[in-house]
């Protein structure tokens, strides 16, 4: 098995030493993937195993096994270079989108510039020729703002003076990046749901000391249909995830009981958990509202000289121009294209935040209203949780009760101890038949 990510951070937030219901608990992982990442992650890392006189293993890592690994295997050196690399080429990405949109604009204030002069310049041969006073051409213009204001220095100096008296909410991100984000956005919020989700119920199953019920579960699943929620079926998967089983109480209540999880090599603090899982409403942009202002202002202005450009190439007197201007002619529909896209994305991703927001609360509600329902349990619900803790049970895989261990040779250890060693086997032996 592959060095998995998930399971070396486990054991580094559980302090090297851990059980394979730590793991699983911490982690989210299904109880057997966990077991056997664990027993590679001890071949590859120098891993040692540890028995207790019960039969209960734990597992001990030194605090350098990731170099451990990282020396064994060229495959995991070359996956953490990629991913450095990776990270600086996305940066990259990301900054690109800001950078072609000023140059986009520069590119097309140089060229309306070149135009605006060689056509007065035509237009003046000519009148000259016909004996004219010097004719004047006009800028075009268009319905707004000054095209020049975003350009002027005066009105920027203004705008900064503006900011400094009502400064807008700090941004961790730079221009550049922000133009990325107001384009895009700044991914899914929810991408860690499933993390987050099987990392919360091990979470629960730990506090409560391996035995649930349905109800402490369910705050945290989705789309439990309504003809489910009293055969709790919707419990199937935690079951198999973490390889509990259910057991009926004295009472006549439905208890499900995870014994790897009721086994601990010591960290047994209870976890601070959320009421319910809640989903991540989709935020238009992390950019702060000036940057946002900033970026649609010039996606704006990107858009305006474009127009303003195609008017330029139009006039007579500016045909067979080459050169520079010719070149930015021969890519104006690459501008174009741009600046509709700069200012139309956004728009899109708008309106269908809008549309999948709604449902993201309409399930937050559902999970809300059972987490609620929990909270306030009734008669009937304080009996069950009742019964579950009939089934709760915590066993600690201590240092000083173990009956074997690797860190030392098997033949260096106490003689002593072979009795235990014996009865340890038997007893695991025993638990899985």
């Amino acid at each position: 098995m592959s060095f998995n990510p998930a399971i070396a951070k486990a054991v580094e937030q559980l302090d090297y030493r851990v059980t394979v219901g730590d793991v699983a608990a911490q982690a989210g992982l299904e109880v057997n993937f966990a077991q056997q990442g664990l027993l590679a992650l001890a071949s590859d890392a120098g891993g040692q195993l540890q028995v207790s006189e019960s039969g209960e293993i734990a597992y001990l890592f030194p605090q350098n096994f990731r170099a451990i690994a990282r020396n064994k295997y060229w495959k995991l050196r070359w996956q953490e270079g990629w991913e450095k690399v990776a990270g600086i080429l996305f940066y990259l990405l990301r900054i690109s989108f800001g950078i072609v949109l000023i140059l986009s604009i520069l590119l097309m204030v140089a060229a309306i510039a070149v135009l605006f002069v060689y056509i007065n310049s035509n237009k003046d041969d000519n009148n000259e020729s016909r004996g004219g006073g010097g004719g004047v051409v006009f800028f075009p213009r268009i319905w707004g703002p000054d095209l020049f204001w975003w350009i002027d220095p005066g009105s920027w100096r203004s705008r900064r003076s503006r900011a400094r008296s009502h400064p807008a909410q700090p941004s961790e991100m730079s221009f550049l990046e922000a133009v990325f984000s107001f384009l895009f956005g700044d991914g899914d919020p929810n991408a860690d749901l499933e993390e987050r989700r099987w990392q919360t119920i091990g979470a629960v199953i730990r506090n409560a000391q391996g035995a649930v019920v349905a109800e402490q579960i369910s705050p945290y699943l989705d789309s439990i249909e309504t003809r489910h929620w009293e055969d709790e079926n919707y419990m199937i998967p935690v079951l198999a995830r973490f390889n509990g089983y259910p057991q009926v109480s004295k009472a006549g209540a439905i208890v499900y009981a995870f014994p790897e999880l009721q086994v601990t090599a010591g960290n047994s603090e209870r976890q601070a958990i959320p009421d319910f899982l809640e989903e991540q409403r989709w935020r238009f942009s992390a950019a702060s509202s000036g940057q946002i202002f900033l970026a649609a202002g010039l996606g704006s202005l990107n858009l305006i000289l474009a127009f303003v450009l195609y008017s330029l190439l139009q006039d007579p007197s500016a045909a067979g121009i080459g050169g520079y201007v010719g070149f930015v002619a021969s890519i104006y529909w690459f501008l174009l294209g741009y600046g509709v896209a700069f200012l139309g994305l956004p728009l899109i991703r708008h309106f269908w935040n809008q549309w999948r927001n709604p449902k993201i609360e309409a399930r937050n509600q559902e999970r809300r209203d059972r987490a609620q329902h929990l909270n306030s349990a009734s008669a009937t619900l304080q009996r069950k949780l009742a019964d579950a803790q009939q089934f709760a049970s915590r066993e600690v895989v201590r240092e000083g009760d173990l009956a074997y261990t690797t860190e030392t040779d098997l033949l260096a250890q106490n003689l002593d101890n072979a009795d235990k060693i014996d009865a340890a086997w038997e007893k695991r032996l025993e638990s899985e038949d």
